[in-house]
């Protein structure tokens, strides 16, 4: 079960007053997560006005050391309201996740790079993105991608977006 309810503070994608909760506890330098990233997109295309995708920090740092700076860098990038477009190019260039090529992300997405690089730095989004981690370990979270719908935990996802659409479909 999800321990931390969907809430205001979530990053989230589709419609508010969706049936379906659709929740990824990701890791931005997971190959897992860079796979399923394709499919959540499409999956949110298809079924935008039947479902609500929230995304939520898990970086798992021992395995994927640029982890942590990327999260950094969606949510510094998300007080100028563009967490989707960090998000996303993070996502499609999961293989560059250097400081200089997240740098070159926050300019190529038109950030404010002198707020970008203090936000990045700010103990306050460190906590955000720990928090998001120990909800994710409270609801029981050991991997990534790890999804929830509707609150309860969704174990078969097999890397196919018909997958998720049979489970966002019951």
């Amino acid at each position: 079960m999800l321990k931390v309810p969907v809430n205001a503070q979530d990053h989230t994608l589709g419609s508010l007053h969706a049936p379906r909760v659709l929740v990824e506890y990701g890791d931005y330098q997971c190959p897992s997560c860079g796979e399923a990233y394709p499919i959540i997109k499409e999956l949110i295309a298809k079924h935008q006005h039947n479902l609500l995708f929230v995304f939520r920090n898990f970086p798992l740092q021992e395995s994927h050391p640029e982890a942590m700076p990327a999260a950094l860098a969606a949510e510094a990038a998300a007080r100028q309201s563009k967490f989707w477009e960090m998000h996303d190019i993070i996502y499609e260039n999961q293989a560059d996740l250097t400081i200089q090529h997240i740098m070159n992300f926050a300019e190529e997405i038109g950030l404010d790079m002198e707020q970008f690089r203090a936000d990045w730095k700010s103990q306050e989004l460190l906590n955000r993105i720990e928090k998001d981690y120990e909800g994710g370990l409270r609801s029981g979270v050991n991997g990534t991608p790890c999804f929830f719908i509707n609150g309860h935990r969704f174990d078969q996802f097999d890397g196919s977006l018909e997958s998720l659409e049979s489970a966002i479909a019951m």
